[in-house]
Formats: structure tokens, sequence, C-alpha cells
């Protein structure tokens, strides 16, 4: 399977009592398709799975596939502490008929290189779905190997990395090493403020938190990046750029709940989604924030 483009992660939009919304979902999935992405990232780093236990991650997957109805590509976050419990994930995500399977190397439990190649070779072997690396050292504390990944795609293991790492160095090595070795693997940056960077530097797509707010201005810049008009490429990221100071906006927040919050606290202001409620601990951005987030969702052409 070979996957290019926007592929934003969906978000998961709550109810007040903390249910998953979905109506406020299907308006959300239903505008993404709409505007004319490549593809769905549900149950990522945006979609807060850390924060769902077993029976909300299978509501969020049944919820999306339906939703998209195989209009584009599914992706699923089968994303856990270690290898059996991502097994148990990936399995979940076969039955309800997603086309591909994102996972980290483990965490908590401290691992080298050999044990996440044995982690990513285990789960491709025990599921039948495709599957993505999702290079998050900020969660998971270890940056993996670009050589490991470039192996493991030419071997069949992976068929894309979703990078988060952050690192530009380490990504245009990755584009490098990839291309030397016939360009097994489909590279997407999860970086919104750099995408068109990484398509100069042959990067093929992005996964964009951002793409939940802006899905249309993600789809644009890439589509002008393939037509080769990087005039238009530098002005949509600047705009976007722009747009991506909303997570900057909370006081006191950090992360998920800075960077989600911010998202979801727009969305709810677009009418797209009905609160912004957020996965406890967490809570939601409220104040003068807000208040600045609608200001730069004008200054952006989105109010």
């Amino acid at each position: 399977m070979t996957l290019k483009g926007v592929v934003p992660p969906v978000i998961t939009p709550l109810t007040e009592s903390g249910e998953v919304d979905l109506p406020s979902l299907e308006r959300l999935v239903t505008r993404m398709i709409e505007a004319g992405v490549d593809g769905l990232f549900a149950l990522g780093s945006s979609g807060e799975v850390a924060y769902f236990d077993d029976a909300r991650r299978r509501q969020v997957l049944e919820a999306v596939v339906g939703i998209s109805a195989g209009q584009v590509p599914v992706l699923a976050g089968a994303i856990d502490m270690q290898t059996d419990r991502v097994l148990q994930h990936a399995r979940v995500a076969e039955q309800v008929g997603v086309q591909g399977l994102v996972a980290t190397a483990p965490f908590y439990a401290i691992t080298g290189p050999e044990e996440i190649e044995n982690h990513f070779r285990l789960i491709a072997a025990g599921c039948d779905l495709p599957l993505w690396a999702y290079d998050l050292p900020v969660c998971v504390h270890v940056k993996l190997d670009t050589g490991m990944l470039v192996r493991l795609g030419s071997e069949g293991v992976l068929v894309g990395v979703k990078d988060s790492s952050g690192d530009d160095v380490s990504f245009r090595r990755l584009v490098m090493q990839n291309k030397a070795a016939g360009s097994p693997l489909s590279l997407l940056t999860g970086h919104e403020v750099v995408v068109d960077g990484s398509y100069l530097a042959g990067g093929d797509g992005v996964v964009p938190g951002l793409g939940n707010v802006d899905p249309h201005g993600y789809v644009r810049l890439h589509r002008a990046a393939v037509a080769g008009d990087w005039v238009t490429v530098q002005a949509e990221q600047q705009r976007l750029a722009d747009l991506f100071e909303i997570v900057f906006t909370p006081v006191g927040k950090v992360g998920p709940a800075a960077g989600v919050g911010a998202f979801k606290t727009a969305l709810r202001e677009l009418g797209i989604i009905s609160t912004n409620e957020m996965s406890r601990p967490m809570t939601a951005i409220t104040g003068e924030a807000v208040q600045r987030i609608r200001q730069i969702l004008d200054q952006t052409g989105l109010l």
C-alpha cells in the first residue's frame, strides 16, 4: 500500500460528559474528505489515543471507518507499551476494516535497537495490515534509526514512516537512504509548519494535526507541491504557520492539552464540533486564549 498526500490525524470530539461525540466526529471527518484529503489517521496522538481504553478505541475506529465509507484509506494507531498489547489493537483494527496500521517503538520499559526492530517485525508478522512506523521520540524517548527503517521497508516489513521526530537532518537522511534503496517507504512528515521543506527534501506527504482545522489549506499546499508551484507552496505554508500560532495561546498548558486543545477550540469556534472538552486529566481551554484563537482564525481567513 502506497499512501501519499494529506492524511490528517483525526481528533476525537468529546461531549461535556466525556463521551465520544459521534455527530461532531461525523461533521469533522466529512469536512476533511470533502476538502480532498488522501487518507485519515484515527487514534493518533491528536486523537488522544493514550487516554482511551480498549472499548473507546474500538468505538472511534468503527465510527471513522463507517463515516469515511471507503472514500479514503483509514490508518489506525496501534499504540501501546509492548508488542503483545499492540498486536491486540492490531487485531481489532483488522476486524473493524481499516487499511493500515501505525505503531511506535515500545515504551516505558527501556529498549534498544534489537528490541525495537524485533517489535516491528513481530507486529508485521502478526497481522495482515500494512504497517507504518511512527517516529515519536518526544513520547517514546527513542529516535528510530534511519538504516533500520529503510531495511525493514526493503524487506516488506514496513510500508511507510510517519516522522514526528522534529529532526530535519534525520528526515533528510531518511529520504536519501530510502531513495537509494528504491523508495520502498512512503515518508510522511508530522510537522505542520515545515511541510514545504519536507516536500523539497523528497517527502511524500503530511500528517498534520492542524489539518483538522484547515484541511483545505494542506490539500492546496500538497497539490501545489505536486505541480511544482513552489511560490504557492511557500505562501500557503506561511499562512498555515500563522494559523499554527493557536497552539501557543493557552497559558499554563503543555503537550496535547495545549496543541490538541487549541485544535478542538478552533473547531468549536468554527462550528464543526460542539465542545472543546479534553480527556481527563486534561482540561479545556477557556478565557482569553479562546478570544486569541478566534483572532488567529479570522486573520488567516477561516472565520
